[in-house]
């Protein structure tokens, strides 16, 4: 390896343990929501300057030279007062470095201790792909086999006498020629779809809705490592849902009731138009402040108990906790599922909850 390439490595490793070290902070704050994109991620660091010596201009007098007295200020003739003016002095250096969502997964996961997803169902899609695993005689030139070729011109040449040690010189013949051969291999590719279920009712705000976003990016991130596809699809409700974008969701604020049923039937709905459990691995979060119409929390939990939790590799309940104060939902959920092995409650009074919260999610490996 170049020693190019040992720093290069190196300088990496720095990076991952200084994110590491600090992945609190970028995860409470989204630091690196605004400035991701496409396959790569970047993240602010700060940068270690090493101190330097800096020269003054030429020509501006030494020690002791000038006029003055004792205790008179040093400074510059004609300066301005303290504060105004345009400054000199250098301020923070940040360094910006690019990871790739894998790297990142990879660190969160290491980070929160978060096992691999088994997924569950079977592949949705079946690819197939060339895997060289043999040998034969024919072939194009550009997977000849050069090491299988020479050695075999060589065993000729040697059994028939006409190979010369102190002459090395090996020429293969059109029976000599070895190329490598392939198979086709069909390999399953696992697909996953996020319902992400969020109340938009006036009660919640614009600062738990970016509490929800910074811990939906989180997520999406992690299920998009351990899925060859992952589908994303988002539901908005008052006391009516209905499903929007991305946009949408996130900058949406309703007034009026709240009817949580209305979202998980709707769920329910899409989950059998195009997403059979048996195709796709399903997993719904859900975020709300809590708040519902009291006759509905029964039918809430009918709807997850006899339809979404049997589909669902994972079913997780957020509660953000709100400034006009949050509703009972979380006590009806934790009361009326005690044991279900797939379905995650966590309470997020603020974003320095959102850490626990992704760990409480994804920690069950579902």
């Amino acid at each position: 390896m170049r020693k190019i390439d040992r720093d290069a490595n190196r300088f990496k490793q720095i990076v991952r343990g200084k994110i590491k070290s600090d992945l609190r902070k970028y995860i409470t704050h989204g630091e690196m929501i605004g400035k991701s994109g496409g396959e790569f991620v970047s993240i602010p660091l700060p940068q270690i300057e090493l101190p330097e010596f800096r020269y003054g201009s030429k020509n501006r007098g030494g020690v002791g030279q000038g006029p003055g007295d004792v205790g008179t200020p040093i400074g510059r003739s004609g300066e301005g007062e303290p504060g105004q003016g345009a400054g000199e002095a250098p301020g923070q250096h940040i360094l910006e470095v690019e990871l790739t969502m894998d790297d990142l997964a990879q660190i969160l996961g290491e980070e929160l201790a978060l096992p691999r997803i088994e997924p569950k169902g079977r592949a949705n899609i079946v690819e197939e792909k060339d895997k060289y695993t043999g040998i034969r005689q024919t072939g194009p030139e550009s997977l000849r086999h050069f090491k299988r070729t020479y050695k075999k011109a060589l065993k000729r040449q040697i059994a028939s006498n006409s190979y010369d040690p102190r002459d090395p010189l090996v020429i293969p013949i059109r029976e000599d020629k070895l190329y490598r051969s392939w198979n086709p291999i069909s390999l399953p590719q696992f697909n996953a779809v996020v319902l992400y279920l969020m109340d938009v009712s006036g009660s919640m705000t614009d600062d738990q809705k970016e509490i929800v976003r910074t811990e939906a990016f989180w997520i999406d991130t992690w299920l998009k490592s351990q899925y060859d596809g992952v589908t994303t699809r988002y539901i908005i409700h008052d006391a009516v849902a209905r499903e929007v974008d991305e946009h949408t969701f996130y900058h949406t604020r309703e007034s009026g009731g709240t009817r949580i049923s209305s979202a998980y039937a709707l769920a329910n709905k899409i989950i059998e138009e195009s997403h059979s459990p048996l195709d796709w691995n399903i997993y719904i979060l859900h975020f709300s402040d809590g708040d519902n119409w009291g006759e509905d929390n029964r039918h809430c939990i009918g709807l997850l108990r006899d339809q979404l939790l049997p589909r669902c590799n994972l079913f997780c309940y957020g509660q953000v906790e709100s400034p006009y104060g949050s509703g009972e939902f979380y006590r009806e959920l934790e009361e009326a599922f005690d044991e279900a092995p797939n379905l995650a409650l966590s309470e997020i009074r603020n974003k320095e909850g959102i850490y626990d919260s992704i760990k409480e999610f994804l920690g069950r490996g579902r």
